[in-house]
């Protein structure tokens, strides 16, 4: 079983910077995809970022040129940089990993880390 442990999320002013960690259990070249997913108060969760391990990286529209995925691999550890924060940004931040044990999928949520933006 894959663990995912968040970490980084807090209060910040609008326009201002965070950045998220997502401590994973294992190697991240067994894993196919990182993502980043939020669900704000009375909202869907939606993907927010996601990092393949071939291929090109995700934004949602919502924070593409401001977020930025990144992936650690000798530490284990996918990043998510927030910068000029907006308050719709609020939400719950989840980390996501996707990927295959021979042929039987994996699918693994962190517990969550909230971001609070406000003025």
């Amino acid at each position: 079983q894959v663990q995912l442990v968040e970490s980084g999320g807090g209060l910040v002013q609008i326009g201002g910077s965070l950045r998220l960690s997502c401590a994973v259990s294992q190697s991240l070249f067994s894993i196919d995809t990182l993502a980043w997913y939020r669900q704000a108060p009375g909202k869907q969760r939606e993907l927010v970022a996601a990092s393949p391990r071939t291929g090109s990286r995700y934004y949602a529209d919502s924070v593409r040129g401001r977020f930025l995925v990144t992936r650690d691999n000798a530490q284990n550890t996918v990043y998510l940089q927030m910068n000029s924060l907006e308050a719709e940004d609020t939400a719950v931040y989840y980390c996501n990993a996707k990927g295959r044990i021979g042929i039987e999928p994996f699918d693994y949520w962190g517990q969550g880390t909230q971001v609070t933006v406000s003025s």
